[in-house]
C-alpha cells in the first residue's frame, strides 16, 4: 500500500486533542502555527513540518506516524506552557486579587451543597469573612462528609461526582481518602505540567526534540465504593491516552501487567533497547534509584533477552500481553554486545553510558526524596542534570520550580490552583492561631499551609511545613521543610525531618568508606520493653555500603551531631531526660523489603510511597529490629 498522509494527520489531529483537550476538559485556542494538526494544511506546509520532525528526531525504529504524534504533543504543549507561563507571571504581579478570585470561585461553584449552605458560602464576599466564617480543618472534618459521597449521596461537600476517591500516601499517619475532581486535575496539567514542561525546555534546550522517555509508572488497582466511584491513588496511567504513549519507551502491554517487579523488568527492558533515551522520568527520585538497583540485579538477564528478542520466561504474564510485547522484540546481538560491555565497565555514572543522548532525570528529589536524588546523582546517574518540577501532594498542585538548574529545590506557589494560608511554626499548637495570607507572609519564616482547594477541602491543614525564601513579584517561593507528623518529639524537643537529616549526614561523612542507603527513626515509646531501657529516646535504623560495622564511638557521632544542630536536643541530652540514641546497622536490602510491607499495608501505589522517616506503627520498627546487623 503507498504513503497516505491521510494516516500521519489523523494521529496528529488525535494526538493534539489527547493533549489539549482530554486533560484540560475544554478545547483552547489553537496555535496560529498548528493548523497542520488539525489536518488543514498545504503539502507545502507538510513538507516544512516535516523537516523539523526529522531535524528533532532522535532513535530507530520509528514509524512517521508516531513521530507526527509526538511532534503535535510537544508543540501543543509547548505552546499552552508559554501561555500558561504569561498567565503565571501576571497573576503573580496582583497575588492578593487573585486569590480573591480563586477562593471565590471554590465557594460559588460549591454554594447550593449541603456543606456550601451550612457555612452559607453565598454570602461570603471575601477573604476576610471566609476566615471569620469557616474553621481551620483537618481530616476528621471530613471523615463522614466523604464517606456519604462513597455510598452515592450528592451534593454533599463538592456540586460534581468526583472522578476519584484519591488515597494519600499515609506518611505521616493513617492513609485518608480525599476528592479527585476535573477541575483538580485540570489545574494540574495546566498549571503545574505545561508551565514546568516550558521551564525545563528553556533551561534544557536539548531536551526540545523527539527522543522517547522512559518512565517508570505503575499501573495502579483500584476498587469501588458502593456507589461505584473508583478508590485509590490519583493518578492515571499513560497507557490512559494510547497517543501519549508515543512519548515513552515502554509498550502500552507493559502497562497492563499488574506486577510491579514485572512492569519495572519491562521498563528496563525497552528502556535499553533504545540506545538513544532523552530523558528519565518518575513522580519521585525514590522509583528512579529503585529501578538501578533492580537494574543492576538483573542486568545479565535483560541483556539475553535483547540478544535473543525474547521476554523473560520469569515474569508471570498472561498470553495475550507476552505475545503482544515479544512482537516488538527481535534478536540484537549488537546492542546486547554494547550494553555488556557498558556493565561490566560497572555502575558510576551507567546511566549516561547506556544512554549517551540522555539529558535529564526529571522527578522530585525534595523531602523525603532526598537522600534518593543525591545517591542517583552521586552513582548510577553521574553527571546528568536532575529537575525535580512540582510541589504536590493528593490535594492539588500546590508549587511549581521555575528554576530547574538551581541546587535548591524551591517552589513558586501558584496562586490560582489553591487558595493559601500560612500558620507560623510559633502557633502550630494554638487551639485558634491566626493565619497570614500571601502578600502577609516574612521572608526567612516557617509556617504550615492551610489550603483551600478544587475539591472540597476548606481551610485544611495539610501538615507541610514550609519556609519562605523569597518572592517572584509579590508571590512568595517556598522550599519544603518537613511534614508535622514525621517529627521526632519525646519530651518536647520537635526534631524536624530536615534537621535530623542534616546531623545524620554529618554523621556518617565521619565514619570511613560509609555511604547513607537508607534510614528512618522511631520514638522508644513504640518498641515497649524490646528493647529495655527507661529513657526516652531515638531508635535510628540505618542501611549503608561499604561498612558493615559500626563502633560504639561511630554511633555516638550521630547523637553529638544532632546536638550541635539542635539546642533544645542538647539541653534535654544534658539534663538527662532525653537517653542517648540507639543506632541500628540493618542488612542490605532492608529499606526495600519495609516499603513492601508499607505499600501493602496501606495501599499505597509505588508511584505515590514516600518511604517514612519516622516510624509510627511497631511492626515496621520490629521488622527492622529483625534486620539488624551490627
Amino acid at each position: 500500500m503507498g504513503f497516505s498522509w491521510f494516516r500521519v494527520l489523523v494521529p496528529l489531529g488525535f494526538a493534539v486533542f489527547s493533549v489539549a483537550v482530554a486533560i484540560s476538559g475544554k478545547t483552547p485556542d489553537m496555535p496560529p502555527t498548528l493548523p497542520a494538526a488539525l489536518g488543514v494544511c498545504s503539502l507545502a506546509g507538510i513538507a516544512l513540518i516535516w523537516r523539523n520532525i526529522s531535524s528533532m528526531a532522535k532513535g530507530e525504529n520509528r514509524t512517521i506516524g508516531s513521530l507526527f504524534s509526538q511532534y503535535a504533543a510537544v508543540k501543543v504543549v509547548g505552546w499552552l506552557g508559554k501561555r500558561q507561563r504569561r498567565n503565571l507571571e501576571s497573576d503573580t504581579v496582583n497575588v492578593k486579587q487573585v486569590q480573591e478570585e480563586t477562593l471565590l470561585k471554590r465557594l460559588r461553584k460549591n454554594a447550593n451543597t449541603c456543606y456550601g449552605g451550612q457555612y452559607d458560602f453565598s454570602s461570603i464576599k471575601d477573604s476576610d469573612a471566609f476566615r471569620a466564617s469557616h474553621p481551620i480543618t483537618t481530616y476528621e472534618h471530613y471523615r463522614k462528609l466523604i464517606g456519604r459521597i462513597a455510598v452515592g449521596e450528592e451534593k454533599v461537600i463538592i456540586a460534581e461526582k468526583p472522578q476519584i476517591l484519591a488515597m494519600t500516601s499515609g506518611t505521616s499517619g493513617p492513609s485518608a481518602m480525599l476528592l479527585s475532581t476535573r477541575d483538580t486535575n485540570t489545574e494540574f496539567f495546566l498549571q503545574g505540567v505545561t508551565v514546568c514542561l516550558d521551564a525545563m525546555r528553556q533551561a534544557f534546550p536539548e531536551t526540545d526534540s523527539l527522543q522517547r522517555t522512559t518512565k517508570f509508572f505503575y499501573t495502579p488497582t483500584f476498587q469501588q465504593s458502593e456507589a461505584g466511584i473508583p478508590i485509590g491513588p490519583n493518578s492515571s496511567t499513560p497507557a490512559s491516552s494510547r497517543h501519549m504513549l508515543n512519548l515513552y519507551t515502554t509498550p502500552a502491554p507493559a502497562f497492563e501487567v499488574p506486577s510491579e517487579k514485572d512492569t519495572l523488568y519491562l521498563h528496563l527492558l525497552f528502556a535499553l533497547k533504545d540506545p538513544s533515551v532523552g530523558t528519565l522520568e518518575s513522580n519521585f527520585a525514590s522509583t528512579v534509584f529503585y529501578a538501578f538497583t533492580s537494574l543492576q540485579e538483573h542486568w545479565q538477564e535483560l541483556v539475553e533477552d535483547i540478544e535473543r528478542g525474547k521476554v523473560s520466561s520469569a515474569l508471570s504474564l498472561k498470553p495475550k500481553v507476552r505475545s503482544s510485547l515479544e512482537a516488538l522484540m527481535k534478536p540484537d546481538p549488537e546492542r546486547a554486545a554494547q550494553l555488556r560491555a557498558h556493565f561490566q565497565e560497572g555502575f558510576r555514572g551507567v546511566a549516561k553510558r547506556l544512554w549517551p543522548q540522555l539529558h535529564l532525570v526529571l522527578a522530585v528529589d525534595s523531602g523525603s526524596n532526598q537522600i534518593y536524588g543525591e545517591m542517583l546523582r552521586e552513582t548510577y546517574c553521574k553527571g546528568v542534570p536532575f529537575y525535580s518540577p512540582f510541589y504536590a501532594a493528593t490535594e492539588g498542585l500546590i508549587g511549581v520550580n521555575l528554576w530547574p538548574q538551581d541546587s535548591k529545590r524551591q517552589y513558586l506557589l501558584c496562586p490560582r490552583s489553591m487558595f493559601c494560608e500560612f500558620l507560623p511554626e510559633s502557633s502550630l499548637e494554638e487551639e485558634t492561631p491566626h493565619t497570614l495570607l500571601m502578600e502577609e507572609v516574612k521572608e526567612g519564616d516557617n509556617y504550615e499551609l492551610v489550603i483551600t482547594n478544587a475539591s472540597g477541602l476548606f481551610r485544611y491543614r495539610i501538615g507541610d511545613i514550609v519556609k519562605v525564601v523569597g518572592f517572584h513579584n509579590q508571590c512568595p517561593i517556598v522550599e519544603f521543610q518537613y511534614r508535622r507528623g514525621q517529627m521526632l518529639n519525646v519530651r518536647g524537643e520537635k526534631v524536624s525531618e530536615a534537621l535530623f537529616l542534616d546531623a545524620l549526614k554529618k554523621a556518617v561523612a565521619q565514619w570511613p568508606g560509609a555511604q547513607l542507603v537508607d534510614y528512618c527513626s522511631a520514638e522508644s515509646g513504640i518498641l515497649g520493653d524490646s528493647i529495655g531501657g527507661s529513657d526516652p529516646h531515638y531508635q535510628v535504623f540505618i542501611e549503608l555500603k561499604g561498612v558493615r560495622n559500626l563502633t560504639e564511638e561511630q554511633r555516638y557521632k550521630l547523637d553529638i551531631c544532632l546536638q550541635q544542630d539542635s539546642a533544645v536536643y542538647k539541653s534535654f541530652r544534658i539534663k538527662g531526660s532525653i537517653g542517648p540514641m540507639r543506632v541500628q546497622l540493618v542488612a542490605e536490602g532492608a529499606f526495600k523489603e519495609l516499603r513492601k510491607q508499607m505499600m501493602a499495608y496501606s495501599n499505597t501505589s509505588p508511584n505515590s510511597f514516600k518511604m517514612h522517616r519516622v516510624l509510627r506503627r511497631k511492626e515496621y520498627a520490629d521488622f527492622l529490629l529483625g534486620k539488624t546487623i551490627s
